[in-house]
């Protein structure tokens, strides 16, 4: 059977594209270049399925979430708050998988960050 390998992209419907680019690169470091290749550290990916109902993804429109890995979860969590981006006041420490925290991106977008154990 043929496998995937990895993600090769992922890709979001935007209101203001280049603001919200814009805004992943300022907030998050996200430094991609003018064709949106960004080169990741090596690290584990999660692909997990949810319930249709769930609320962890925040909206319920929103049918995916991505998912970023961290070094120092409070360290991206303060400077995103710096920046003035909608940071989740609650956090989550899952024993023997790692710390997370979520931020909200300026077209509504709730994102994952995660401080793997």
């Amino acid at each position: 059977m043929e496998r995937v390998t990895g993600i090769g992209g992922y890709f979001l419907r935007a209101a203001d594209p280049e603001a919200l680019a814009a805004w992943y690169r300022d907030c998050l470091g996200l430094d991609a270049d003018e064709h949106g290749l960004w080169q990741q550290d090596a690290g584990p990916t999660v692909f997990a399925t949810f319930e249709s109902g769930t609320d962890y993804f925040g909206r319920r429109t929103q049918q995916t979430m991505l998912n970023f890995r961290v070094r120092d979860l409070d360290a991206m969590l303060a400077q995103l708050r710096a920046k003035g981006a909608d940071v989740a006041e609650e956090g989550e420490d899952m024993e023997g998988v790692g710390r997370f925290g979520w931020v909200t991106d300026p077209e509504g977008n709730r994102i994952e960050l995660w401080q793997p154990a």
